[in-house]
């Protein structure tokens, strides 16, 4: 009975492979492909033919015997690579294609039947598991449940990762991926997500398997209008989680920060302007705006990348200001450190342009003593003229000497200075008849030799005064 079955299974065959031949030799459609392939354009990473699904365990698959009904059926790939069929025992098929595995499942069916014709097909494929290293906020290893929709794409498996940082380079995304069994080293494709931005070119999001490494390398130059466009993608960082920075240099409370999503920090000022972004602009504000000697054209944000390197971004806020140059507002990451520069040169028309920018302090404070109408501490809008700072200050009062006045600068390099200066209510600002005063400066107005002349008299008859007192009492 068995060579019977054999002897019709041969002429089956048989019959079968004359009819693929002569289809393959007069059919023009396959002529056709053969002789005009279209191959993919070279800007699509496409991995090679036969780099198809690998099977391991967990897969799920249906194997057909063609004619061969008892054999037919669906597997389960067992964790150790194997699936067990009657009659011949187990045969590993880790690493295989679905190709690979139907030629190895021929091959050992070769002992009971002649010539089998097999074919496998994936039903239900393993959870696939990815390792993601360089620019991203969570490297590691993540699983991913196996979808209906088919494998993971690229961009979702990096919103696992908490996102890309802004430190990487999105043009050059490498995927590493084990070759089918025995066929080499791994195979490297590298795919530009910044074409997916800028084009919407979704081929660039490759759909991944089990056992893909993914390398996000660091950017080798800055680039302002990749980051604001790699601050706005999905499988970015957010820009509106907590992270902690710091601000140094040119800014009133220098120091570490922690900026929040709902737009307050971590020194608990509430005077700042509420931004859901956390930027450069809302980092400055946050350590209390920019003090008046700050230099806004050589701001830089120190960002240590994932390799441990220091990657220094040169900000002109000058252009935000100027031009509306938005690009100079550039989207922070965890650690940043901004740093704002001390000018050597600003100009009066600059200096009163920065000192109304949204990123500069509300209000400064002086100390105006002597002889005004209101003496004492006084807030005053940066950029304040000295004529203007007195005038807040209510002004000479009848005793004073209105000539000049003293100014007196504590220097943020820990020195005092100390100058008089001519007054004149007329005069516009300028750095040398009529200075912006700064934080803290102080401003003595003395008395006129009049008022001292009378103030001496009056402390040598002040004994006398209380002596005629005391003969009042008594009736004298």
């Amino acid at each position: 009975m068995v060579t019977r079955v054999r002897s019709q299974l041969s002429l089956i065959g048989q019959s079968t492979l004359v009819l693929l031949v002569a289809t393959a030799c007069f059919s023009p459609a396959i002529v056709q492909a053969r002789v005009q392939p279209n191959p993919a354009p070279a800007s699509v990473p496409t991995p090679s033919e036969d780099d198809g699904y690998l099977l391991d365990g967990g897969d799920r698959i249906r194997v057909d015997f063609f004619s061969v009904p008892e054999f037919t059926g669906d597997y389960q790939v067992l964790p150790n690579g194997t699936v067990n069929f009657p009659q011949v025992g187990a045969v590993s098929l880790q690493g295989r294609t679905l190709k690979q595995a139907a030629t190895v499942i021929s091959r050992r069916f070769d002992a009971i039947l002649t010539r089998p014709m097999v074919t496998v097909s994936l039903t239900t494929a393993r959870p696939v598991t990815v390792a993601i290293a360089g620019e991203v906020n969570r490297p590691g290893s993540y699983p991913v449940p196996a979808a209906a929709g088919g494998s993971p794409r690229l961009t979702q498996v990096l919103q696992l990762a908490e996102g890309v940082t802004q430190a990487a380079d999105i043009d050059r995304v490498q995927i590493r991926r084990p070759r089918p069994f025995n066929q080499g080293a791994d195979e490297i494709i590298t795919v530009s997500l910044g074409q997916l931005l800028q084009t919407g070119d979704v081929r660039q999001d490759l759909r991944l398997r089990d056992g893909d490494s993914i390398l996000i390398p660091t950017s080798s130059q800055v680039d302002l209008n990749g980051m604001r466009r790699l601050a706005a993608a999905n499988f970015a960082t957010s820009t509106t989680r907590p992270i902690k920075i710091a601000v140094v240099g040119e800014v009133n409370r220098p120091g570490p920060y922690t900026l929040t999503q709902a737009g307050g920090n971590g020194s608990g000022d509430t005077n700042t302007p509420t931004l859901q972004a956390n930027s450069v602009t809302r980092a400055i504000q946050t350590a209390g705006g920019i003090t008046q000697t700050a230099d806004v054209r050589k701001i830089q944000v120190r960002r240590m990348t994932q390799s441990g390197d220091i990657q220094t971004i040169n900000v002109d806020f000058w252009k935000l200001l100027a031009s509306g140059d938005l690009r100079q507002d550039v989207p922070l990451q965890e650690g940043d450190t901004i740093e704002i520069p001390t000018a050597t040169t600003l100009n009066d028309q600059e200096a009163t342009r920065i000192a109304s920018a949204s990123f500069s302090t509300n209000k400064i404070n002086i100390n105006v003593v002597g002889e005004v109408g209101r003496p004492g501490t006084l807030a005053i809008d940066p950029n304040t003229p000295l004529n203007q700072g007195l005038l807040a200050a209510g002004g000479f009062n009848d005793r004073a000497r209105k000539g000049s006045v003293t100014l007196i600068r504590l220097n943020p390099n820990g020195t005092v200075t100390k100058r008089d200066i001519s007054v004149d209510f007329a005069q516009g600002l300028n750095e040398k008849g009529n200075p912006a005063l700064r934080n803290n400066d102080t401003l003595v107005v003395r008395k006129s030799a009049l008022a001292g002349v009378s103030s001496t008299i009056q402390s040598i008859l002040s004994p006398f005064s209380g002596l005629l007192g005391v003969f009042r009492l008594f009736g004298l």
